[in-house]
């Protein structure tokens, strides 16, 4: 027998994989499909203060090497929490909200909203590429991220996780929002990427820009992990490509202490939840380890 279970702040989750945000995150019914085919914990979608349209499709496009999104944090707005959040807890499965704040202020009234519908925990979008004065914006100032979190540890009582894009700032960043008072880092999110139709001579997306997803960004979010892993001591959940147990054990051995799926889904389904959990049993059998705590880390000695 080997522990799959982690524990990342106060949160104890039965194995290391979560529903990454963004996957299937405003519908109940899926959250708790997701849990029910292995996924150790869930995240929402990205909640504003507001309701958001998003963009005009087409918003969305696969790729050679996975898909480029931009959806514009489309979404019900923050008085539609809980309703989404009640029935996920009532199942018992463990639910993360995302949020998608522009000032201090909007963060602090979201989470708010996010803690008092039941949620596990709170996970901040401080990386989206493509949403104006929101994610990367933000999250590319390390000063303001420190302020947002330093204000919300005051008053929220939950985990609070810091989801990092690429950027020039991300290890700086990182390191300040550990200084603030984050619980764990999410790293990283889609990276910022265009595609152009070449009979059209027009870009394929409604916004033109948009945030690459799958195995194009693996290695680029492993080594993020690797990098920050040596700089910081809170816990780090890895996410970007992960389409495997492989690619699974590989942010594990970089420093990640648990993982998120996203893309994977679209072409994988909702069972890769089961054979990525199932492989890093596997794999830690295999290799005479008797908990996934053993190998955080490890491609550091």
């Amino acid at each position: 027998m080997v522990d799959l279970s982690v524990t990342i702040a106060n949160l104890r989750i039965r194995n290391p994989t979560m529903l990454a945000s963004g996957i299937l995150g405003t519908s109940p019914s899926l959250l708790i499909r997701a849990y029910q085919e292995g996924a150790g914990a869930v995240v929402t979608k990205s909640f504003t203060k507001e309701y958001r349209e998003g963009y005009k499709t087409p918003i969305i496009i696969a790729t050679k090497c996975g898909y480029i999104n931009a959806v514009g944090l489309a979404n019900p707005g923050k008085e539609h929490i809980k309703e989404i959040v009640n029935p996920v807890k009532k199942m018992g499965v463990p639910i993360i909200v995302s949020l998608a704040g522009s000032t201090k202020e909007e963060f602090r009234e979201l989470a708010l909203e996010a803690e008092d519908s039941g949620a596990d925990g709170l996970e901040l979008n401080l990386s989206c590429p493509h949403a104006e004065k929101r994610g990367l914006e933000i999250g590319s100032d390390p000063e303001l991220v420190y302020k947002i979190i330093e204000q919300l540890k005051e008053d929220i009582r939950i985990p609070v996780f810091a989801k990092l894009g690429l950027s020039d700032n991300i290890i700086t960043t990182a390191i300040k929002a550990e200084e603030a008072g984050a619980d764990g880092l999410v790293l990283i999110n889609t990276v910022r990427g265009m595609l152009i139709d070449i009979w059209t001579k027009k870009p394929v997306l409604s916004n033109k820009f948009g945030g690459i997803s799958g195995p194009a960004i693996h290695p680029i979010a492993v080594r993020v992990v690797y990098e920050v892993y040596e700089k910081v001591n809170i816990p780090i959940i890895g996410v970007g490509g992960i389409d495997n147990w492989e690619s699974a054990i590989e942010m594990f051995l970089a420093g990640a202490k648990a993982v998120q799926i996203g893309s994977a889904i679209a072409y994988e389904g909702l069972d890769i939840f089961k054979r990525i959990v199932n492989g890093i049993r596997n794999y830690l059998i295999e290799n005479g380890y008797g908990s996934i705590k053993d190998i955080i880390g490890l491609a550091h000695q």
